[in-house]
């Protein structure tokens, strides 16, 4: 089996992102393209997700634009979710062996193994799927599979302040808040010096290898 390409293309709008994956997909299902980690942040945008309820965006679409905050509907699974800067986003566009769990599960490892060493010990809970420290959420997933390749991945929270979670419930959970590496440890490293561990954290979590 080809190894796994892992891309990192830095600040990219979320649609331009989504259509990426997209193609890619297409092109690993006709077999024309290797499959792909793509690591990134995001300008502000606000998602839904397949099972979004509106009523978890606060603040109405105007309102969220004047503030430079984009909103859009999305195909990944889940409810409703903050991307922007400080955010580190991996998108793995792969074929999956063993089922969405599993694949939700693979990433979990490598955010809590990319964490362990930067002095957080993270948790993966099924029930509430991310990665969470006590109460609150570090890192959020959502995927979508077609013809057994996925799309849609992880978000980690690096340096992103919480206050910029203020204008949604973030994943629906009115009980619970979310955190930063940042918030955890007084300081982090950049979205863009974390990305090389996590890509390869990624691929060790998937049990493939780079593509050469």
């Amino acid at each position: 089996m080809e190894g796994v390409a892992v891309t990192w293309l830095g600040r990219i709008g979320y649609r331009a992102a989504w259509e990426m994956q997209e193609a890619l997909r297409r092109r690993i299902v006709d077999g024309e393209a290797a499959e792909t980690i793509l690591l990134l942040e995001h300008p502000p945008v606000i998602t839904l997700g397949r099972g979004a309820d509106p009523s978890h965006v606060l603040l109405d679409e105007a309102t969220l634009a004047a503030r430079g905050i984009e909103l859009l509907r999305t195909s990944r699974g889940g409810d409703v979710t903050y991307h922007g800067p400080g955010q580190l986003v991996a998108y793995p566009v792969v074929r999956l062996g063993r089922g969405v769990v599993a694949h939700v599960e693979a990433m979990a490892r490598a955010v809590i193994a990319v964490v362990r060493p930067l002095g957080i010990e993270g948790e993966f809970r099924r029930e509430r799927p991310g990665v969470w420290v006590g109460d609150r959420k570090l890192c959020a997933f959502g995927v979508h599979v077609s013809r057994r390749v996925a799309i849609h991945g992880l978000a980690l929270n690096v340096t992103t302040p919480p206050s910029a979670f203020s204008a949604i419930v973030p994943c629906g959970l009115r009980d619970a808040g979310v955190t930063s590496i940042a918030e955890r440890c007084g300081s982090a490293p950049t979205v863009e010096e974390l990305a090389r561990p996590l890509g390869a954290a990624l691929l060790e979590a998937f049990g493939r290898a780079p593509r050469a």
